[in-house]
Parts: C-alpha cells; structure tokens; sequence
C-alpha cells in the first residue's frame, strides 16, 4: 500500500460510494453486499459499527463491527460479545492488506471500549474467508451462529 489507510463513518457524501461496493462474484455468496450491512446497521442502531476503508481518496473497502450484542438469548441472556459482523474488500483491491488492517482496527477499537475477545462467523467452505481469519490468529470455537462458524480472537 502506497497511502496509510484508514477508518471513515459513511456520510452523505460517501453512501453512494459506499453502496456501489464489490467484492469478487465468487466472494458474494460468502458476505453480505453493503446495502444489506447499512440496512442493518441502521436497525441495530448503536450496536453497529459499520465504517469505510479508505486509502487516500479511493474507497478499498467497508467493514462493520457488532457491540456488545446478547449472542444467544435462549441458550444464556449474559453472554454479550463484540466482533467483526461484515468485511467487504472491493474487488480490485484484494491482496493488499486492506482486510488485515480492517480486522486490526475493528479489534483496536473493541480493546478501547474492554473487550477482552472479538468474534466473527464466516460461512464455511474452501472458497470462505476461514483461511484468511484463523491466519490473523481467530481460532474456531466449534459453535455456529446461522450455520456459520465461529471464531474468536482473544485481545
């Protein structure tokens, strides 16, 4: 990376931006586009974290955060975690460590509000994103969240 990259809140002027965002065709059936991530994030309200990947002027990607979330209520109501809910690396910007640094900012920012862990669910398979998170250290908890695979990263 020639530029530093960065963390922005999505504006007025970047939404548009911001929604036009691709991932590679095969990588869509792995993640959510970023309608549905700012649709959430506007439901969910203060428990989402959702942010922009700049580097420079040129937008590279989006990832959002969840905050201290209930993570199963039947199962156990204290059980609130923090994680990494979206990452979407626009398509001509893979391979460049834009994912490693969102992930790294994501967990930055949960260490300054006290997290201790960071989750993330990934959808499971040799075409997912499991390689790439259990390479920055998340390790498989053996549950699933929506038939997705945990995994969690202690910070």
């Amino acid at each position: 990376m020639t530029r530093s990259p960065r963390l922005e809140r999505v504006t007025p002027a970047t939404v548009d931006a911001a929604l036009a965002l691709r991932v590679h065709p095969h990588q869509e059936r792995n993640v959510a586009p970023v309608t549905k991530s700012l649709a959430e994030a506007y439901a969910y309200g203060e428990t989402a974290w959702p942010r922009l990947i700049l580097d420079g002027d040129r937008l590279v990607g989006f990832v959002m955060a969840f905050l201290d979330i209930v993570w199963d209520e039947k199962k156990d109501p204290g059980d609130r975690r923090s994680g990494l809910w979206r990452l979407n690396i626009s398509a001509d910007a893979q391979g460049a460590g834009y994912g490693r640094f969102a992930v790294e900012a994501v967990a930055e920012e949960l260490r300054r509000r006290g997290a201790d862990r960071m989750y993330v669910t990934w959808e499971p398979g040799g075409d997912g994103p499991g390689e790439f998170y259990r390479r920055l250290g998340f390790r498989i908890t053996g549950e699933k969240s929506g038939g997705q695979t945990v995994g969690v990263l202690d910070l």
